[in-house]
């Protein structure tokens, strides 16, 4: 607008052209609420156009509460004052494809029906990014110093972005405030959206300097990511889940855990039916996703275990433990005897996560051996010591001898052996073999077995039970 009190989009033919050969690379430009179409954009963009590099070059941009109709194409631009974008409204994409911005500390709040795309753009400065829209690309994107990613409604793409200081990713809860008259930023376009924030990919990035706050997990990429283990996760950060449905092969459902989408990824190249596996509930792979090994799938729930266990968040970190051995057992390159091992640490105790599992092992044993104990274990009656002596002449020492007799089978019927009485002693003796000690109970062969390996089996198994509670409720 500058000294005109006419806005650019209500010039005559006339007045425009003569308002933009004014304008030259580097100019200050002042376009706040002005109507501005795709093409009325390109027209002045070519008046900022360097020779040199066959770039627009712009020195301060105000457009606030200006409003773009159709696809707004900055791409390739430089800004090099404080670029002013608050309250501006894209009804196409929004493109700012690899636009350097040297001295903007603020971008937006900003409204775009469709996509804005960051691809391959520069931020020098510490900024604040306050965009919604339904989909935000940062592929590629550098940030030469903080910044802070606020969105609403957008998915959310980071792929390959480089991140040289610390930079947080967040969802915000309510509209964005306007900055010049305190109104909320209009959102009319994307009402009837939900304002949570989805994460994409964030495959080649640095996570180090990376922290999502309240941000949606369940379809986000992890693979080609490096240092995840330094990633920050806060807020309300969900995760894809396990399918609900009943397995064919087995009668149980699928016990509900956090995963990654790589694991749902891989759960279906590997199924016989893939077919079957997406009817399950698990997520099939896009195209252009990279076809994992489970031992890669391992690395990746690995360093985000850590990361959420640096966090204390131990709830979610055994998820991932969960997920990190589900993957190591499924590894045909790992030797046998250890994926014997976590099959076996698996159907017991679910890597030491699932309570219930092992409990119901524990009950199953403690059964197992009262009813052993009951018809074999138990003598069929308890020995009783006996006192045999030798007479010998008046004067002379007595000799008398106490021998207990060997505890004898149980004989007749099994049903005659299941009684108040051995069922009682029977549980006793089991009690004492979880917690390590002996019953003191006379019993024979059988049942002299029987406690031995129940001494080792049951406590193992009430170890497991209690392992798996700690890690649900370890702070």
């Amino acid at each position: 607008m500058g000294d005109h009190t006419t806005c650019l989009a209500h010039f005559d033919d006339a007045d425009r052209a003569a308002h933009l050969a004014t304008l030259s690379p580097g100019t200050d430009i002042d376009h706040r609420g002005t109507p501005l179409t795709a093409e009325l954009l390109d027209q002045l963009l070519a008046a900022l156009r360097d020779p040199t590099t066959a770039q627009p070059r712009i020195g301060a941009a105000r457009f606030s509460e200006a409003f773009f109709s159709g696809d707004a194409d900055f791409n390739g631009a430089s800004f090099s004052g404080t670029v002013c974008f608050s309250g501006v409204s894209f009804s196409g994409d929004a493109g700012f494809n690899g636009v350097r911005f040297e001295a903007a500390s603020h971008l937006g709040p900003l409204v775009c029906d469709k996509q804005v795309i960051l691809d391959g753009a520069v931020f020098q400065q510490p900024v604040t990014l306050e965009i919604a829209a339904r989909q935000v690309s940062c592929a590629r994107t550098r940030w030469v110093s903080t910044a802070t990613l606020h969105f609403r409604y957008a998915e959310v793409d980071l792929r390959d972005a480089v991140f040289e200081y610390p930079v947080l990713v967040a969802a915000r809860p309510t509209p964005f405030a306007l900055s010049s008259s305190g109104r909320m930023s209009p959102e009319t376009e994307l009402s009837g959206l939900e304002p949570g924030v989805r994460l994409a990919s964030v495959g080649g990035v640095d996570a180090a300097h990376l922290a999502l706050h309240d941000i949606d997990l369940s379809r986000c990429r992890f693979a080609g990511a490096v240092h995840l283990d330094q990633l920050r996760v806060d807020g309300w950060c969900t995760f894809a889940t396990t399918p609900t449905g009943r397995s064919r092969r087995f009668p149980w459902r699928w016990s509900r855990r956090n995963t990654l989408i790589e694991e749902h990824h891989w759960r279906v190249r590997a199924a016989r039916r893939p077919d079957r596996a997406t009817a399950l509930g698990w997520t099939s792979p896009p195209q252009d996703a990279p076809d994992l090994k489970p031992a890669a799938v391992a690395a990746l729930y690995r360093q985000l275990r850590k990361s959420l266990e640096d966090g204390k968040n131990e709830p979610d970190a055994a998820d991932f433990y969960y997920g990190e051995c589900e993957m190591r057992r499924h590894d045909a390159a790992r030797p046998w005897g250890e994926r014997a091992l976590l099959k076996i640490y698996w159907a017991l105790s679910g890597y030491g996560s699932r309570a219930t599992r092992a409990l119901a092992w524990l009950v199953a044993a403690m059964a197992l051996t009262i009813a052993v104990m009951m018809l074999w274990g138990l003598p069929a009656d308890d020995p009783k010591p006996a006192i045999t002596g030798r007479q010998v002449p008046v004067g002379q020492d007595i000799t008398l001898t106490t021998d207990t007799p060997a505890p004898v089978n149980p004989t007749g019927p099994l049903t005659e052996r299941v009684t108040t009485e051995r069922f009682e002693k029977s549980v006793r003796v089991v009690i004492n073999s979880v917690v390590f000690r002996s019953s003191g109970q006379d019993l024979t062969t059988t049942g002299t077995y029987t406690e031995m390996v129940s001494r080792l089996a049951e406590p193992v198994l009430l170890g497991l039970a209690v392992l798996a509670v700690r890690s649900r409720i370890k702070r």
